[in-house]
């Protein structure tokens, strides 16, 4: 029998490819979409309505999963986007949105699908964070915040769902050539405007990050990831995809705090 897997945020970037690489594996794959009008089925990819900000959907969309399929053995919780602004500029909608997405979404739609999860006595979880959620960087510290707070739950919720043979992971993302820059970034007006007194840092650093996703790789090997973690019970706790997660993250468990901060400086010309 066919796993079934949830994806949230699937209808672009990292989620959209990786519901099509796992349905071509013979996954049915449930394709969250905040589009209400999501509906219909190709190649084993099944568009449903899931906008992670609203509770209701959720449910919803887990009830329709577990009355079509009887199941979710996987859920990817993918939906996410950056907010890129200083601590000093970020107004209180920003910093509430960005944490309602990037992780009241993601608690929500994994506290809807663990007691399917238990009932069957198995399934995997897998969060998708990045090397931002193991170090800072200027102008995402919300963001920053955001990934931080997946690796905390991946952690905690490990042994929560251990007694009941369920398996949870983070993938760990490096920047990758998706359009995450048109759709998954909201820039700060205050801190990109001409007037900032972050502008010599903003002017530095943005096209710095900007370079990075428009001419990165293919966010294929984010699909081959979370692939390797569902069909294998030893997969790392954590798994660090891409340049920069395999870069930095080994460095931060080896450096001291100084000098990885001393690397992060050099590398980025801060």
């Amino acid at each position: 029998m066919s796993k079934v897997v949830l994806i949230t945020g699937a209808t672009s970037g990292m989620g959209e490819l990786t519901s099509k690489f796992l349905a071509e594996y013979g996954y049915i794959v449930y394709a969250g979409s905040r589009d209400k009008n999501a509906t219909g089925s190709q190649d084993n990819i099944k568009k449903i309505y899931l906008d992670v900000t609203n509770t209701k959907s959720i449910k919803d969309a887990v009830a329709t999963i577990i009355k079509n399929e009887g199941k979710i053995d996987v859920l990817v919780n993918n939906a996410g986007y950056g907010l890129l602004a200083t601590l000093e500029d970020g107004t209180d909608e920003e910093i509430f949105n960005q944490f309602d997405v990037n992780v009241f979404g993601l608690i929500k739609t994994t506290r809807e699908v663990l007691p399917h999860m238990r009932a069957a006595k198995g399934g995997v979880i897998i969060n998708l964070s990045s090397f931002l959620g193991k170090m800072g960087l200027p102008l995402l510290s919300h963001y920053n915040a955001s990934k931080y707070a997946v690796e905390g739950i991946t952690d905690s919720l490990r042994f929560e769902t251990l007694p009941f043979g369920i398996r949870v992971h983070s993938v760990e993302a490096g920047l990758f050539g998706t359009n995450f820059v048109k759709k998954g970034l909201v820039a700060n007006a205050q801190t990109t405007s001409e007037n900032s007194p972050y502008k010599a840092l903003v002017s530095h650093f943005v096209p710095i990050v900007a370079k990075a996703i428009n001419e990165g790789p293919s966010a294929q090997p984010i699909a081959d990831a979370i692939k390797m973690i569902i069909e294998d019970k030893d997969a790392p706790i954590a798994v660090p995809v891409g340049v920069e997660a395999t870069t930095f993250v080994p460095l931060r468990k080896e450096l001291s705090d100084k000098e990885f901060e001393g690397k992060i400086k050099e590398t980025f010309g801060i």
